[in-house]
């Protein structure tokens, strides 16, 4: 039996020379509708980082994710698309991009546990 709650996440890439299509996964966004839950998760892994010699410093790139981070959370500091619905908000995050950082296409299950959900993911598809 599937679980509780619907959900949708993107695993959060980080590109560090869009030309090369070659990518980093740095963190997860999981969202679900029917909860009203919108949360996300990241870690940058320096060494990996280093293996791709790109230009990019992590605080650069770890002030970004914070946007992604405050967006989700609806704060005040994330600006106006942070005020929008959590399906609009999820969608704008997702929306692809030719920057550095992008998303996958959105993927879906069912969780009776949205955080411990959402950590499983990081732990499978960033750790």
């Amino acid at each position: 039996m599937p679980g509780k709650h619907l959900y949708e996440y993107a695993v959060i890439r980080l590109v560090p020379r869009v030309e090369r299509e070659e990518f980093l996964n740095v963190g997860i966004i999981l969202f679900s509708k029917g909860a009203k839950y919108l949360s996300c998760k990241y870690h940058i892994d320096t060494k990996k980082l280093k293996a791709f010699s790109c230009e990019l410093e992590a605080e650069e790139i770890e002030d970004n994710l914070k946007a992604f981070e405050k967006i989700c959370l609806g704060a005040k500091q994330g600006g106006l698309v942070a005020q929008w619905e959590t399906s609009d908000r999820f969608r704008w995050l997702t929306a692809q991009r030719s920057s550095s950082l992008q998303t996958s296409r959105p993927h879906n299950g069912f969780s009776n546990d949205l955080d411990a959900t959402l950590e499983r993911l990081f732990e499978e598809l960033v750790l």
